[in-house]
């Protein structure tokens, strides 16, 4: 096997010959000498409501498929640049709504309607090429006349199995591959002028059907079918890389043709205006990165839902300094509690605990009461603090999925001790709305429940704000 270095991404082979990459993944494709790509994005699918008959991606969602994108798009087009072979399969077109970000409203106080507004995105979007995809399908092709040569070995060898799902109705496509009547074109090669660069874009193959793949004891294993496909392929493509590089092969500008006395007039004002374009690129991505920071600290609340450990008590302190808590955690000499909270209404002292699979037991208790016990000899104490057990009880699951957060025993001896539970997903409401709304009502209402509640806390309904359920398609940004 040629010693290029290969890479998938949207398709695996049968081979340790190649390396696998998902889509949702950050690597670079300057590391490779040939890359194959699969515009694949149904993983984004999974979960979401319908508008117009297609899938609307909630807000993160949404981000995460165009950062894909715009990875991909921008990874492939240096790859390119570089000189690397690029080979696009062109899978069908999954035609997605995304949140724009953009929010109208309706109405005033509790009966305001939020309306949420999307655009059309589809996953042709990660090709940096001008395709104007539209869903059309056969298996009736032929070679383009200029490009015949190059592609002949190639097409022999995998027209049989090769199958178009989408023609390209760009003018300006430079087409390899046309269908057999009407010359519509269905695949495309792009040359760099610059580089040995090519992206070369072909009809759809069926990478995993039924013959490839078995199951073994739970486990899915490739067939000698598929390792027997994967060594035809691999060769196919080393040496269809070979063929496009000694038919396009660039030299290399050397040193002294750009010299100053060799340039041309526009070049010097094209310069200029590339640094100034790379400038606001870099101010762009700066700003991106500043935001992208700023979301995932918005988002840290969430971890209310999910998470134990470390991760957990520092989301519960934010969520409790929301509510008007003073909230920290306490270390001194030997003693160390998960949290010490207080406000005028009284002074708190938590443990906190998230369960992987099952409830929360009574374990955490113990600990709890040797905690209020070690505060008290403290000097500056005078009373004992409210004991409060902040659970996370079958983090993994849904919330809709979960049994009861805390076992019999553990609500039990809560009573006996006049300890509060606390569920943490139900500190979760709180504070999606105290994060838009400060209001120091109804954050008094959740301390005071806290502190005269023994058993698991139930908190003041959380005033809501009625969101519009159909979302308002805007146009797509061109």
């Amino acid at each position: 096997m040629s010693k290029k270095r290969v890479l998938t991404i949207g398709l695996e082979f049968a081979s340790a010959d190649t390396e696998h990459a998902n889509f949702r993944s950050k690597t670079s494709l300057l590391d490779w000498d040939i890359v194959l790509f699969k515009p694949d994005i149904s993983d984004f699918q999974s979960y979401g409501d319908y508008f117009q008959g297609k899938p609307s991606l909630s807000d993160s969602s949404s981000f995460q498929l165009k950062e894909c994108c715009e990875h991909w798009r921008r990874e492939i087009k240096q790859a390119f640049e570089a000189g690397k072979t690029v080979i696009v399969h062109l899978s069908e077109l999954e035609e997605v709504f995304v949140d724009t970000g953009q929010r109208s409203y309706s109405g005033t106080g509790r009966n305001q309607r939020t309306t949420r507004h999307v655009a059309e995105y589809n996953n042709y979007q990660s090709i940096p090429a001008a395709l104007s995809p539209v869903i059309a399908t056969g298996n009736a092709m032929k070679l383009s006349g200029r490009t015949a040569e190059v592609l002949a070995p190639y097409w022999s060898e995998f027209e049989s199995v090769s199958q178009y799902r989408v023609q390209l109705t760009e003018p300006r496509v430079p087409a390899c591959i046309l269908t057999r009547t009407g010359d519509r074109p269905v695949g495309a090669l792009y040359r760099s002028k610059s580089s040995a660069g090519t992206l070369l874009l072909l009809p759809d193959i069926d990478f995993y059907p039924d013959n490839f793949i078995t199951e073994h004891e739970g486990k899915a294993n490739w067939t000698t079918a598929a390792t027997k496909f994967a060594t035809r392929m691999l060769a196919a493509v080393v040496a269809l890389d070979k063929a496009l590089r000694s038919t396009g092969e660039v030299t290399p500008e050397p040193p002294w043709a750009a010299e100053p006395e060799f340039s041309l007039g526009t070049e010097s004002v094209l310069r200029v205006q590339l640094l100034d374009a790379e400038r606001e690129v870099e101010k762009a991505q700066k700003h991106k990165e500043d935001l992208k920071d700023q979301l995932r600290s918005a988002g840290a609340l969430r971890a209310l839902l999910y998470e134990k450990g470390k991760p957990l008590e520092n989301a519960i302190i934010d969520a409790l300094r929301m509510l008007e808590f003073t909230a920290n955690p306490f270390k001194e000499s030997d003693s160390e509690f998960d949290v010490v909270f207080e406000s005028k209404e009284g002074r708190l002292i938590g443990e906190v605990e998230g369960k992987d699979n099952k409830a929360v037991n009574i374990d955490k208790l113990r600990q709890l009461a040797m905690n209020i016990h070690e505060d008290l000899r403290r000097d500056n104490v005078t009373k004992p603090a409210k004991p409060v057990l902040f659970g996370n009880a079958f983090r993994l699951m849904k919330l809709s999925e979960r049994g009861g957060p805390f076992t019999e025993k553990c609500v039990s001896a809560a009573e006996t001790s006049s300890t509060a539970l606390v569920f943490t997903p139900d500190l979760f409401p709180l504070v999606q709305y105290l994060v838009v709304k400060a209001d120091s009502e109804h954050a008094r209402a959740c301390r005071e429940a806290m502190l005269t509640t023994t058993g698991r806390v139930s908190f003041p309904p959380t005033p809501g704000v009625e969101e519009s359920s159909e979302p308002m398609q805007t146009e797509m940004a061109k």
